[in-house]
Parts: structure tokens; sequence; C-alpha cells
């Protein structure tokens, strides 16, 4: 069964699920009225794309590309906002094709450095791997396409889910650390008071984020 979860619009900050968001941000006032075609001469195509993680689906995002933009500035986003620990190896699949951060042509990668106009489409299903040994797999999927006066931003934040609640595994509070040696077996998300008692090291320790990327690795949270 598909997790739901509410996500905050950036624009007039109302509340919705994945699916209500998406129809929202169609007709959201503020965000209609703050991107009005101003200058006809100044106009690029966008693409509105949809993110997910493929294994926690409570965490998603609602973004904006500038279809001329390419792979790896998509993949500098998903990392600033939700994946970036220490530096490790990334990919997409578009198509059963990868585009690789650090392409080996022996195994027919591609370089990220295409323009995502020569490789999306509206309704492409595609997916970005990050860390190929605590791996973090995002599903993407183009909502949709239109015109607008280019931005600043090449990739820009429409929407995100509000930090889902954890429980802390010893009694009813929000958990606010995570044990990196107990998460395997259920029992290692912490609460302050429960945090002082754990048997585990605080070095064990990351903080419980919202990113798809929580508890993995080294990865103490975004910088979006």
């Amino acid at each position: 069964m598909a997790i739901t979860s509410d996500g905050k619009c950036v624009f007039c900050g109302e509340i919705f699920n994945k699916t209500m968001m998406s129809k929202h941000l169609k007709k959201c006032s503020v965000k209609t009225e703050k991107y009005l075609i101003k200058d006809e001469n100044s106009i690029e195509k966008y693409y509105c794309i949809s993110v997910c993680g493929a294994h926690n689906p409570e965490y998603w995002l609602y973004i904006d590309v500038q279809a001329n933009s390419t792979l790896k500035a998509l993949d500098a986003f998903l990392r600033k906002i939700w994946l970036e620990c220490c530096g490790h190896f990334s990919s997409f699949e578009i198509d059963k094709q990868t585009f690789s951060i650090s392409p080996d042509k022996e195994f027919g990668d591609r370089s990220m450095n295409i323009k995502l106009i020569n490789i999306l489409d509206v309704g492409t299903l595609f997916r970005h791997e990050y860390d190929f040994g605590s791996t973090t797999v995002l599903k993407l999927k183009v909502v949709s396409e239109f015109y607008a006066n280019k931005r600043k931003k090449n990739v820009e934040l429409l929407a995100r889910n509000v930090a889902p609640f954890i429980k802390c595994t010893h009694c009813e509070k929000p958990a606010t650390v995570v044990c990196c040696e107990c998460i395997y077996d259920d029992a290692g998300w912490l609460c302050d008071d429960c945090s002082e008692k754990h048997e585990c090291d605080e070095d064990m320790f990351l903080p419980v984020v919202n990113s798809p990327r929580v508890g993995v690795c080294a990865y103490e949270g975004g910088f979006e």
C-alpha cells in the first residue's frame, strides 16, 4: 500500500498530501503571481518533477527544473537538499541508460553533462542513486512541462514533505537521534532522554533529519 504524507507548499505555506500537492501547485495563486510571464523575450522551458524515496516514499519533493540545465545540475540539487555526506558517487538511470557522475565507458555509462531537454519528456520515470555502498535510491517523474521567464536558479523547490513523526523505540516521545549500530534492529530511534541511557557510544549517533538518507553513513542533514 502506498504511503501518503503531508507536505508544505513553498509559496503559500498550505499543507497537502503528495497527490493533492501536485494539483495545488497548478493553481496556487501565490506561485502564479510570482511567475507571471513579464518579459516575452526571456522565456525558458521548464519541467516540474516529483521526487521521492524509493524505499521510504514518505519523503518527497516537487521541483521545477530548467529544461536546458543538465543532469549534473539536478544531481547537485538532490545532493544538497537530501543526500550529500561524504562525496560519494551517484548516477541516474533513464530508459535503461546509466548517466554517472564518474562515467565508466567500459560499462556503457554516459556523462551527466547532458541537457534534460534531450532525454526527458512529460511522463518520463527515472531513478537516482547516491552512494553505491549504503545506497539511497530516489524515484523521479516528469509531471509537466511549461514555459516561464528565466529564473535565477535552474532548479527550484516548490514543495516538500513535512518531517514525519518517528517515535522513540523505547517510549512515546519523538526520536531526535538514531544509533547507526542499532537501526537495523529497529532499536536505534532515540529521544533525548533515552539516548542518554543508550548502551552504544555517542559517536554512533546521527540526528533525525527530514531526508530519505536519515540514519545512513554520516548524513546529518541538507543545506537547502
